[in-house]
Parts: C-alpha cells; sequence; structure tokens
C-alpha cells in the first residue's frame, strides 16, 4: 500500500507517445491516423502483465493520442488520453502526476526526452514497443 493507500500507485508507469511511435514507421500511416494508433494500443496490451525489458510487469500502460487520433478507445491493460491539445504536454503532466512511482516514457521527441528526464522520469525509444 501507498500513502495514499493505492497499491497500484507502486505499478511502474508505461507512458507512450502515440503520435511520435506510429510515424517512426512509414507505413501510410497518415492515411488512417485513428487506426494506425488503434494498431499500436492493441500491441501495448501485450505489455501490461510482462511489462518490458527493464521494467518489469505489471505495468500500467498509458497511450497519450493527438489530433485526429483522439478517438481511441481503451482496451484491457492500456489506458488512452486523448490530448485536449499537445500530447507532449500531456505526457509531462502524466510524469508530474507519477511522482514517486517509476516511469518509462517512450518517444524519440528530443525536446520531450529532456522534458520528462528532467522530471525524474526514465526515457526509451519507438522500437521498444513496435515490435
Amino acid at each position: 500500500m501507498t500513502e495514499n493507500g493505492s497499491a497500484a500507485a507502486s505499478v511502474p508507469l508505461l507512458v507512450v507517445d502515440g503520435a511520435n511511435v506510429v510515424g517512426s514507421v512509414p507505413d501510410g500511416w497518415w492515411r488512417d491516423r485513428q487506426g494506425a494508433a488503434e494498431r499500436l494500443r492493441d500491441r501495448l496490451a501485450a505489455y501490461a502483465e510482462p511489462g518490458l525489458p527493464g521494467l518489469p510487469g505489471p505495468v500500467e500502460v498509458v497511450l497519450v493520442v493527438e489530433g485526429a487520433a483522439r478517438g481511441v478507445a481503451p482496451v484491457a491493460g492500456v489506458r488512452v488520453e486523448a490530448a485536449p491539445g499537445s500530447g507532449d504536454d500531456r505526457i509531462v503532466e502524466l510524469v508530474e502526476q507519477a511522482a514517486g512511482r517509476s516511469v518509462l516514457v517512450v518517444t524519440a521527441d528530443r525536446e520531450l526526452r529532456r522534458r520528462v528526464t528532467r522530471r525524474g522520469a526514465e526515457v526509451t525509444g519507438p522500437r521498444t514497443v513496435r515490435g
């Protein structure tokens, strides 16, 4: 139990920059941004229980989407956060809200990497979850 009474708060948090990860491979994602984000969401569900190398499971998986992908629904094992504005700003907010937890952010965005590491998060690139 954590001080706020939630055992879930001790579970590591995996935050995925949906636009950055989807955009990391030129596979036609721009023709169907929501579909591309849904395919990523479905792949991410596989990490909820086992975790990732260096981040043992279970983990709380959060996919941050923006723009045309805002309509993506959550699935078992993946919470979807639709950023009202900048996805990067929402990711920073999530990292700040997770103070005291182990947080891994998946992105290749250099500025976002700098912002979240200054707030205590670890960072890995899109290949980690692209399969």
